[in-house]
């Protein structure tokens, strides 16, 4: 569900859609980190001023991994 939230939101800011990727990688059953990988370009779209947006996208998934009781960090490459 996550996943597809990051997806969502970074395909809906930038210019290319299709450049997105997110992946998901586990260390343990309650800790997930997100990677979200943007054309160059959009990098500055998905990060925002000053970090904004990434914090908004931080702050919504937080949200969302309370609701499922998992720790979740995002990683913009």
């Amino acid at each position: 569900m996550m996943k597809e939230l990051v997806e969502y939101i970074a395909k809906s800011i930038v210019t290319m859609p299709d450049a997105v990727v997110v992946e998901t990688e586990e260390s343990n059953p309650d800790n997930i980190i997100i990677k979200l990988q943007v054309a160059p370009e959009d990098r500055g779209r998905v990060i925002g001023k000053q970090g904004k947006v990434a914090q908004a996208m931080r702050t919504l998934l937080r949200v969302a991994a309370v609701r499922e009781g998992v720790r979740v960090q995002l990683e913009i490459l």
